[in-house]
Parts: structure tokens; sequence; C-alpha cells
């Protein structure tokens, strides 16, 4: 596979319409819209940064790439989800990165990506399933490379988390594509910076806060 079909193969699995099922996670967003706490772009925009610097880069990026060095051995990749499963003691955080992971290999077991239905077996058996672990093993089964993976995932919460906001009414498209344009070369300065060394680690006590409350809400849109 050439460096253009890599590109096609990331643009494939990285769109918003690859059925990964993430649409129905707003990771905190809805809570934090509910309670005010997000009303205009500029909100999202600290959101998005508290979750990216304080969650995913020092936690969803090393458990990624752990599982991405992993490769085939699906012990190592089974170790690194229950790490994952201990680390993230939000209940809503934690269903809903369970529930995005299944659903992602779920996709990845009917394409036939290597490594896809081996892994699929242990979930089945009761390994956890977590988004970044599965996300790092499917995406080295295609051939990605580890800096195409970490971009696509950056770039896909980020994504998750300004398109609640518009279908909760909190900002419209072109507000949200303005966004997008100033978080962009942020983006792209956590994926440029060395990756952090395990244990994994994460504070994100805002957006933890509100998915936990949005557990208990009458109405919800998203699972978190």
């Amino acid at each position: 596979m050439d460096e253009r079909e890599r590109l096609l193969v990331a643009l494939q699995h990285g769109d918003s319409a690859f059925p990964g099922g993430g649409f129905t996670f707003s990771w905190g967003v809805e809570g934090l819209v509910a309670d005010e706490r997000v009303r205009t772009a500029d909100d999202l925009e600290r959101v998005v940064e508290d979750l990216m610097h304080g969650r995913w880069a020092p936690f969803d990026r090393v458990a990624l790439r752990g599982a991405f060095a992993a490769g085939s051995d699906l012990d190592r990749v089974a170790a690194l989800d229950r790490e994952v499963e201990a680390g993230t003691l939000v209940a809503g955080l934690r269903e809903g990165s369970r529930r995005a992971g299944r659903a992602l290999i779920g996709v990845h077991v009917r394409l036939a990506t290597p490594g896809a239905a081996a892994y699929r077996a242990l979930i089945d058996g009761g390994t956890p399933g977590h988004l970044a672990v599965v996300q790092g093993l499917v995406w080295r089964g295609l051939g990605l490379s580890v800096e195409s993976a970490e971009a696509m995932a950056a770039w896909g919460l980020v994504w998750s988390l300004v398109s609640a906001a518009i279908r909760l009414d909190c900002i419209g498209h072109v507000a949200a594509q303005a966004l997008l344009t100033r978080l962009r070369p942020r983006i792209a300065a956590i994926l440029a910076s060395p990756p952090p060394v395990a244990p994994l680690h994460a504070f994100t006590p805002l957006a933890d806060i509100a998915v936990a409350r949005h557990a208990r809400r009458d109405v919800r849109l998203f699972v978190n």
C-alpha cells in the first residue's frame, strides 16, 4: 500500500460517517450545556482544550500507542485494556468508552480487519474493549502509521464534542467550522509533542462531574 492509499484509508476510517457509533456520545458536552456551563463557541473551546490536554493526551493517546505497539500480542493489548478500565473512574465515561470500542471493533470484524476477530473474541470473554485500545489495534491492522492513528483519534474526539454542541443547538455549523479551524494548530501541537509515558493519568473534573450528573437526567440525547 503506497502513501496515497494510506491517506485514503485514513480518510475513510476517520470520517464521521464511518459506522463506529461515536455519534451517540457527547463525552460530557450535553451535561455542560444543560448546566449552562457551555453556551457559546468560546465555552466549548475551553472544554475541548481541557479534554485534549487533561484526558486524551496523557490517557487515551498513551493507551492507543500501547495497543498499536503491542501488535499481534493480544495479551498485552488486553492488559492495557484492563488498565484503561481501572483508570476510568466515572461510570458514564467508562461505559461510553466500552460501548464505542465494541461498536468500532464490530465493524472491523465485518470488514475482516486483521486482528479484529481475535480481539473481539477476547471482548466476548470479558475484556473491556475500550475505544482507545481498539483504535490502536484496528488502525494498525489497516496498515496505518501510529501518527495517522493518533491524528484520527484526536480529531475524532474533537469532532464528537463539536458535533454534539451542534445537535444541542449550542453553536451553528459555520461557528463550528471556525472553532475547528482555531483548534487545528493546537491539536497538531499536541500530536507533535513527545507522547507521555505510562502510567495512564487524567484530570478533567468539570467534564467528569457533567458526565456523572448526566446519568440522572430525565431527558438525554446522548449516552454520556
